[in-house]
This record gives C-alpha cells, structure tokens and sequence, in this order.
C-alpha cells in the first residue's frame, strides 16, 4: 500500500474516532443504568465491541470510496458520508448528555436517512463500500427500536 492511501485510511480511522470520541465523553452513567429497560436490552458490555467493529467498517467503506474516485470524484457521497458521522456523534450528546431520549429519536431518525443515503450514494461508486454499510444500518435500526422503547417506558418530565 502506498503511503498516501494508508494515511487516507489513517485518515478515515480519525474521522470515525472523532465520532466514536462522543460515545466517551457522553457516557451512559448512573442515569441510563436507573432507567427501565426492555428484557431484550443488550448488556452494557456488547455496545463497545459492536461499536469497534462497526467503525472499523465505516472507515474502511470511506476510504474504499475515497480510494475509487477521490475527493473531487465522490465529493457528494463523501459529504453524506461526512454528516452521517456528525450525526452519529450528536446522538451520544443528546441521549446521555441532555438525557433526552425523546430528542435522540428524533435525531435518530434523521441520522438513520443520512445512513441510507450514505450506503445508496457510495453504492454507484464503490459497491462493496456501500453493502459494508449494511451492518450499520442494521444496528442502527435496533438502536432506534431500543431508543424509542426507553422512551416510553421512561417518559421525559420537563
């Protein structure tokens, strides 16, 4: 591998650490452990694993389009790219550090649609990009589930 392309890669590990960063300094806390969940909630420990892996891939999908076209070439799905992780990061912030788990839905849903729009934009550049997306999108979707089933099983009092 030349050394361009490994610190491109370096580059979208960055990008996605800067992203994962919120899901540390936004922990769940004492707040979330309090909160009623549903039986099938996962155990705190599965979220940190899950989340290695699924960076991992979405890094290596960004680079893979990156890599493909360049930023000049695939400057509309590197965008979508760009706001999927923002919102990917703003969720932590709003979930656990606003304590809003109606708001975070809410955010939810949009950051969902910018995934989608990720997977279907890399989708004409770099196939392989775009299907490794799909396990993202996958927990995410849990993720809404569970998001919104914490909702109403704890209501938010203003």
């Amino acid at each position: 591998m030349e050394w361009s392309s490994l610190l491109g890669l370096l580059g979208f590990f960055g990008a996605n650490l800067a992203a994962a960063l919120s899901g540390a300094l936004f922990t769940p806390g004492e707040w979330y452990r309090g909160l009623a969940k549903p039986s099938w909630n996962p155990p705190d420990w599965a979220f940190g694993p899950a989340w290695a892996v699924l960076y991992t891939l979405i890094a290596i999908s960004g680079w893979l389009v990156w890599r493909k076209a360049g930023f000049a070439g695939a400057a509309v799905p590197l965008a979508i790219y760009g706001v999927q992780l923002v919102l990917n990061a703003a969720w932590s912030a709003i979930f656990f550090g606003m304590k809003r788990p109606d708001l975070a839905f809410l955010e939810l849903i949009v950051f969902w649609i910018a995934i989608l729009a990720t997977i279907v934009a890399f989708w004409t550049v770099h196939r392989t990009a775009a299907l490794m997306l799909l396990p993202y999108l996958a927990w995410v979707t849990f993720a809404g589930v569970l998001n919104f089933t914490l909702w109403r099983l704890n209501p938010v009092r203003a």
